[in-house]
């Protein structure tokens, strides 16, 4: 038999966001400035200037009006790795590796404090800065993973002292303040401002390294613009002994001890953001009119967690930051945080954003930007997400998590981005028009100005759009992940029963985890020995502020059979669309039902409505045995965790417009036979009649297996068979109206034992003067409520050995098990079964047919017995869509409202008591 074995195609990119056409969705580039030898590690803007951080340790200032530089403010001795403005205070904040945070006038371009934090150099690199206006304080985040504060206010400045008069715009509320003089802006360090050990000379300030200015080239200082500092004297030859001079702060301050929060993280506090938002571009509403928890700070970190802190509510209450929650991206360093609303956008390595919503404490989305490349920086324009990656791309992502645009930014690694607008061209003439651009900066020397706009749907109230996108958009992007998802899904031929397919299916199996982490969930792959395909294991957490979350187990499979080369109207792994229905192979069993079930979860997330935990487990073996499958479960039964419930969805309804329920699967033994001789095989004109063949033998064996009417003739066979009582005897009425099938013949499919003889093979050539010595047949034995599989499959194998023992045969019979399923019959009275069927009618107007099915799946038994739960039958097929046949297909209606199916049983389930675990059997 030939079968469809194409060569395996390149794995599928995993980003579930389509393709964008980048020449028609890049901006505009507006400008270009070119920063002279030095990476553009920070960036931040007011009305009329862009400041740009540097790599040497200073901060050029540029016209927004005229893009022409004009001024450099230096003082830090260290890379400038963080700038905030503070709008309200017309300052400038800068953090430095020098351990130190400089505040800047913004009018005047002049120096106005010099702020050390608490243990000053030990607190190490100062990562992050952001201004909270409301409490007049500055928070950052240090090397030394210590999250600190200074706070600004008016009455206590009466007793600090100044070089000069106090300024008008703010004085000291916390820490201390002491005269500045030109020579002690801070304390040396034995590191950091040491000279080279062959010069046996004691650290001090005038130590010079390479971090700082001086490091430039001679003639590139001497063209810098002198403005707004004084006294700068060209560096002297040797470049470790510093004779520049900068224009001294008015104070120098200390953040107090009670001013730290140690070891708020277990890593480098890399960056953080305020809520509300405070940024340039934000459609946040204001603090004072921003309902809820007042303010917050959120702050990530190489531990790889995000932090949400509660802040003061008035600048009156000197409190430290109370932890509320910790979110674990888990997947590296997060390197980037922006906000809006209630939801955290975390930047992380690897190229994944992680979308947090911390009303409900859940992930609600995980973004795949570029795969395997660092998120370093991240802005927000109103509802727009724009991502800068080290590979120099920028991306545009919508509300609905659809990538909108993406282009080329930068030569080299984008290191920082700003959101700010530009001043019109003609003030006389503005009309109140803002436009905005995306400034970025790279470790290529260059400044990019991007013209953008905010998105072009009509803004709405945060609570009516819940955050970051209205339901309705949210779940129609969710729709068109769910077909272009299956399209990539099915693209693997993740055939388990093929050692051709043996990579492909691993691949499939890497796909779906990260298609998993994307939509929401916690994913990790699960090995299920050395010859099997590994577990899919996902959790989408839900709502993490209700006291008890149901827990359900979604049960499916990724792996599908062999597709036969004859009888397909197009390629069965590229999915295609005709008369609303998707074909492929696996669109109905089972990859299709997968991804509904795991975009429902994703929808719901998005709308902070999922009440339970959905656990999937999806395994690689289903066609080919399970192999590996029990064992698998038990060693990760604590990483699965416990279950409520368990919900299937891998079969088909019997008929196609009345949608159905499976309450019920007939078990299965499998059973191998083989009859053979020592002897070679013969030839029948030559040894016909002169030995007892094998084949002759198989014939009568397997006659015995079957007396009249079909009816199994093993002993004690149909002794524990359930019988047919009234109630049941009106469903199959019911259903044989509907599917104009005789009720007896429903009867004998699904409740009633059976066996088949699927094949038998022969030794040599086939050929019909071949006297075989060897002969094979398989058969099957389908049971059914309340036989016990053990005994079956013991009876089975022991009515063969008996009636070949009185054949008296010299041949040599050996009877082997190869695979049992138990039988399941789910609980009609089960609180959760209700709810499923609740679900059903709400979706499609009508009672769902209760039915059952004559095939087997062996997971479901065996979940059951293993978490003590019952389990669940929720088939999307129809009976037409050709399951394991040619053209195999879902329709697309089918596909969308099962998913809507799904969501309103985990909303049901979500109010549901949880059912009464099931009881063991008594032994």
């Amino acid at each position: 038999m030939h079968v469809h074995q194409p060569t395996s195609p390149v794995i599928p990119d995993p980003s579930l966001s389509r393709p964008v056409q980048t020449v028609d969705h890049s901006p505009k580039l507006f400008h270009s400035l070119h920063q002279e030898h030095s990476s553009v590690l920070s960036l931040a803007a007011d009305d009329d200037h862009i400041y740009t951080g540097s790599q040497d340790g200073q901060i050029s200032v540029w016209n927004k009006a005229t893009f022409k530089l004009i001024t450099v403010l230096r003082g830090h001795t260290g890379s400038v790795l963080a700038l905030e403005y503070a709008p309200d205070k017309h300052w400038l904040f800068s953090a430095s590796g020098d351990s130190t945070i400089r505040v800047w006038n913004t009018r005047s371009h002049t120096p106005l404090y010099l702020l050390h934090p608490h243990l000053e150099t030990d607190s190490g690199d100062l990562f992050s800065l952001t201004w909270c206006a409301p409490l007049q304080a500055i928070y950052f985040g240090c090397q030394n993973t210590s999250l600190q504060w200074f706070a600004f206010s008016i009455p206590t400045l009466e007793h600090a002292a100044f070089g000069t008069a106090r300024p008008a715009d703010g004085v000291i509320h916390s820490g201390t303040s002491t005269p500045t003089s030109t020579s002690t802006s801070r304390k040396a360090h034995k590191f950091f401002d040491s000279y080279p050990q062959y010069t046996r000379r004691p650290a001090d300030l005038d130590a010079r390294n390479p971090t700082c200015a001086s490091s430039m080239p001679t003639s590139v200082s001497l063209t810098l613009p002198m403005t707004g500092f004084g006294g700068l004297t060209t560096p002297p030859a040797d470049g470790c002994v510093g004779g520049a001079r900068v224009r001294a702060p008015l104070a120098t301050l200390q953040v107090p001890p009670e001013s730290v929060v140690f070891s708020a993280h277990y890593g480098y506090v890399y960056c953080m953001a305020l809520l509300p938002s405070n940024k340039e571009g934000s459609d946040d509403p204001s603090y004072e009119d921003a309902p809820g928890d007042g303010l917050q700070l959120v702050t990530g970190s190489g531990d790889s967690t995000v932090k949400l802190w509660q802040l003061p509510l008035d600048q009156s209450l000197d409190a430290a930051p109370q932890l509320l929650h910790t979110f674990d991206c888990g997947v590296g360093a997060v390197l980037a945080l922006t906000v809006r609303g209630d939801t955290v956008f975390a930047g992380c390595q690897d190229g994944l954003v992680k979308v947090w919503d911390l009303e409900t404490r859940t992930l609600v989305r995980t973004l795949l930007v570029v795969e395997n490349v660092d998120i370093l920086s991240m802005s927000m324009l109103h509802s727009d997400l724009y991502v800068c990656s080290a590979n120099g791309d920028i991306q545009r992502w919508s509300a609905s998590f659809d990538l909108v645009g993406s282009w080329a930014g930068h030569e080299g690694i984008i290191l920082s981005s700003v959101i700010t607008h530009l001043p019109p061209p003609d003030p006389a003439l503005d009309q109140g028009s803002e436009k905005f651009t995306l400034v970025t900066g790279g470790n290529d020397d260059m400044i990019k100005v991007w013209e953008v706009a905010p998105p072009a749907t009509n803004r709405r109230s945060l609570s009516e759009l819940g955050r970051f996108g209205g339901t309705t958009d949210i779940s129609k992007s969710i729709n068109d992940i769910l077909v272009y998802a299956l399209t990539k899904f099915v693209a693997i031929p993740s055939v388990s029963n093929s050692p051709v397919n043996k990579e492909d299916c691993r691949q499939a199996a890497i796909w779906l985890r990260k298609c998993f982490t994307q939509l929401g969930a916690e994913a990790s792959l699960l090995p299920t020995g050395e010859t099997t395909n590994p577990l899919v294991l996902a959790t989408f957490h839900g709502t993490r502020t209700s006291q008890h979350r149901p827990r359900i187990l979604f049960y499916g499979h990724y792996d599908v059979i062999s597709a036969r080369s004859g009888g397909w109207t197009s390629d069965p792994f590229t999915l295609t669309g005709r008369n609303g229905y998707l074909y492929g192979r696996g669109a109905t069993d089972n990859k299709g039902p997968v991804m509904a079930v795991a975009c429902a979860a994703a929808d719901l997330l998005a709308r902070r409505a999922l009440g339970v935990d959905l656990v999937m487990l999806i395994e690689g073996e289903e066609e080919a045995g399970s192999g590996g499958f029990a064992g698998t479960v038990k060693r990760n039964k604590d990483a699965i965790g416990p279950v409520d419930s368990i919900l299937v969805s891998n079969s088909t309804w019997i008929a196609e417009d009345t949608p159905c329920i499976t309450y019920g699967l007939r078990g299965v033994v499998h059973c191998n036979v083989e009859i053979s001789n020592d002897g070679p095989d013969l030839h029948s004109g030559v040894d016909g009649g002169s030995a007892r063949e094998p084949m002759l033998d198989m014939v009568k064996l397997l006659g015995t297996l079957t007396g009249e009417a079909n009816r199994i003739a093993i002993p004690n066979f149909y002794d524990r068979v359930r019988p047919l009582t009234e109630e049941e005897k009106q469903w199959y009425k019911v259903l044989s109206s509907v599917t104009q099938t005789p009720a007896s013949l429903l009867a004998a499919r699904w409740r009633e034992p059976s066996l088949t003889v699927h094949n038998v093979e022969v030794s040599g050539q086939r050929n019909s003067t071949v006297i075989p010595s060897k002969v094979k047949a398989h058969i099957s034995v389908r049971i059914v409520p309340d036989q016990d599989l053990g005994s079956i499959a013991a009876s089975v194998q022991q009515h063969l050995k008996d009636e070949f023992h009185r054949m008296g045969s010299p041949n040599k019979l050996t009877v082997t098990i190869d695979q049992t399923a138990d039988w399941w019959l789910g609980n009609l009275d089960d609180p959760w079964f209700h709810a499923l069927e609740n679900a059903v009618k709400d979706e499609w107007g009508v009672d769902p047919l209760r039915i059952r099915e004559g095939g087997s799946i062996p997971s479901v038994p065996y979940l059951e017995k293993e978490f003590s739960c019952h389990a669940l039958h929720l088939p999307l097929g129809q009976s037409t869509d050709q399951a394991h046949l040619a053209d195999e297909r879902i329709s697309l209606s089918n596909l969308r409202r099962g998913k809507r199916v799904v969501e309103r049983f985990l909303a049901n389930v979500a109010s549901t008591p949880s059912p009464s675990p099931i009881q063991p059997p008594a032994t």
